[in-house]
């Protein structure tokens, strides 16, 4: 028989901005690190009003860390320090290794409509803190869908 786990604890979500004013809801943050180690932060970023997130998240350093955004409507365009650049959308992943350091922007690429994703934070272990910065997208249609017996997905 399967042991169910008690809920340690309920995490509401908190209203807040970052990047150039980007409007957001942080899950994750400094507050759940100890329980949830690796997962640093995560953020829930969406609106229909373009005002909220049109000022994207221009250049900034990370270090010791990887972001992982999914995209659940609207585009977003990756720029970095490497050369590297890519645009994601809807069902798409951007995953970026931050290693020993990195400076890049996501800016909304908008065309009309919603932007709604979330981005996680992963702390590295400290023997990978300072691996060479790497980027890559990953397409929806190079994502596996599982499918349940109930018909979930």
């Amino acid at each position: 028989m399967q042991n169910i786990r008690k809920i340690e604890r309920i995490i509401k979500g908190q209203l807040t901005s970052d990047g150039a004013g980007v409007k957001l809801t942080r899950i994750l943050s400094h507050n759940t690190q100890d329980l949830l180690d690796p997962f640093l932060m995560l953020d829930f970023f969406g609106s229909d009003n373009p005002n909220d997130f049109m000022a994207g998240f221009p250049f900034h350093p990370h270090r010791g860390i990887e972001t992982v955004t999914y995209m659940l409507e609207g585009k977003v365009e990756h720029e970095d320090s490497m050369g590297n650049k890519g645009v994601i959308g809807k069902g798409d992943i951007q995953w970026m290794t931050a290693g020993s350091g990195i400076i890049h922007q996501e800016m909304p690429k908008y065309e009309g409509g919603k932007m709604y994703g979330f981005q996680l934070w992963v702390n590295l272990p400290s023997e990978s803190k300072m691996i060479s910065p790497r980027y890559q997208d990953i397409s929806s249609d190079n994502i596996p869908v599982v499918v349940l017996d109930n018909k979930t997905k």
